[in-house]
């Protein structure tokens, strides 16, 4: 991997926006490290450091951080969409087709739907059938209970953010026109939908509106990605101080719970839905990363510090998917050895911290290495390149109905675990019970017919030449 990496590092374009790679990989790290450190774990279950000790919770207002990952993907999918659409228009000939359900040729729908999916469903599709299996298995057994049963029901938890990264890829190409016709007013619609959420939330007890927040919230975020991308985030300590002093307040007058992270048992949570609190903070964010702009792209221009993030970013989605395994596996082998577990947040349970972080970072090492190869990304199809050839075989609409079905088994999966499958165990995804099995299936069907998008408009493509 090491010579693939430098050869890599050194074909970096000199256009490339080094930052926003290094963004990405630090944002998704600092997820990681908060839920190794987060995680109270006892023999008798698994609590939240920051419901032990509350004093910690202002810390979320800085490691709550993915608000960033969301901002830099809107910068990315800009540039990726619009790169499509400059091959488009010059291979004409074919892309009057169809259109596809968001109103873009259907060719470059499609295709922008592959590019960006793919190496994303890849991974993730690998963890949810090898820890369906193993879960069937266990059960099977007659296992499940105390940190097995736990593990089961919490590993698939961080899989709520490629279900919510699924959303903005397929929303990319209509919330793109809306911010090239519309710029900072796209984004000022997204916050004021999501403000008339919390309004009709908190004030006039409207249920389930809360739940709608889940796209505005995000995606208003994900717009600044795409100011970003045309430069028009030029005063970042404005909206930086806006979006803090906007939490503050809301925080402190409003409804809004202090933690930029669910807590257990919380009545209102800033994350399950998003709130307005958690955008402000998300404005914060972005404009406290976007001040380090300058001095961290002088840093990634030293060829080791650039091979380094070229590196992680490789891995980086392997190594979220399966940090929570390294860390009940890490539990698990302590508890089986009878490694004593302190209490929370006692003297002995902080001298234990860096152990055990040690241990988790080693074993997520291990799986990154089992399985980084399906993160690696596949050879673009031949509609890649020449997206007309995909105009007149629907396949927008297809791709679309893949990204949802995905979209709608990702969270639903993140929703109800794997605990309980032998008893039927459901939970609630919005207002619709979802099982393990079906939210399983939903991806699978999904990311099928995402690949055989993929697979067919490449074989036409290859007809077409011979």
């Amino acid at each position: 991997m090491g010579s693939s990496v430098r050869e890599l590092a050194g074909a970096t374009p000199a256009t490339r926006d080094r930052y926003v790679d290094l963004l990405r990989v630090a944002s998704l790290a600092a997820v990681v490290l908060g839920h190794w450190l987060m995680a109270a774990v006892t023999p008798d279950g698994v609590g939240n450091l920051l419901a032990v000790v509350p004093a910690l919770q202002p810390l979320t207002w800085l490691l709550q951080v993915m608000p960033v990952f969301f901002f830099v993907g809107g910068f990315s999918h800009a540039l990726s969409y619009r790169s499509l659409l400059r091959k488009r228009s010059r291979h004409p000939q074919g892309a009057q087709g169809a259109q596809g359900s968001s109103g873009t040729p259907d060719s470059v729908y499609s295709a922008f739907l592959r590019a960006r999916l793919r190496r994303l469903l890849r991974p993730t599709m690998v963890f949810v059938l090898l820890w369906g299996a193993a879960a069937l298995l266990i059960q099977l057994l007659g296992g499940g209970g105390g940190l097995t049963g736990t593990t089961l029901r919490m590993v698939t938890q961080p899989l709520w953010f490629i279900g919510i990264y699924l959303a903005m890829v397929a929303f990319t190409p209509p919330l793109l026109k809306l911010h090239e016709r519309h710029g900072w007013g796209a984004f000022a619609g997204l916050a004021g939908a999501a403000a008339a959420v919390d309004v009709l939330r908190f004030a006039a007890g409207v249920p389930y509106v809360e739940f709608l927040n889940f796209a505005f919230v995000w995606l208003a975020v994900h717009q600044l990605g795409f100011l970003r991308a045309d430069g028009r985030i030029r005063r970042p300590a404005l909206l930086a101080g806006a979006g803090l002093a906007g939490a503050c307040v809301l925080v402190a007058f409003g409804p809004y719970p202090l933690s930029m992270v669910g807590m257990p048992g919380e009545k209102v949570s800033n994350m399950a839905p998003p709130t307005l609190a958690l955008l402000c903070h998300g404005l914060w964010l972005v404009g406290a990363v976007e001040l380090l702009r300058a001095p961290a792209a002088r840093l990634l221009e030293r060829p080791r510090a650039w091979r380094a993030v070229v590196a992680a970013n490789g891995v980086a989605m392997t190594a979220f998917l399966w940090h929570l395994t390294a860390m009940f596996g890490v539990y698990g082998a302590m508890l089986a050895l009878d490694v004593p577990l302190p209490e929370p947040a006692t003297a002995a349970w902080w001298a234990q911290v860096p152990l055990r972080i040690a241990l988790a970072a080693a074993l997520t090492a291990a799986l990154v290495a089992a399985f980084r190869t399906f993160e690696r990304p596949v050879s673009p199809a031949p509609a890649t390149a020449a997206p007309e050839t995909a105009a007149a075989t629907g396949s927008g609409p297809l791709a679309a109905l893949g990204a949802t079905l995905c979209l709608l088994g990702v969270l639903g999966l993140s929703t109800v675990g794997f605990g309980g499958l032998l008893d039927g165990r459901t939970a609630l995804l919005v207002a619709v019970p979802v099982s393990a099995p079906a939210a399983v299936a939903m991806t699978l069907g999904g990311w099928l017919l995402v690949e055989q998008v993929g697979r067919g408009t490449a074989l036409r493509a290859a007809g077409r030449r011979a």
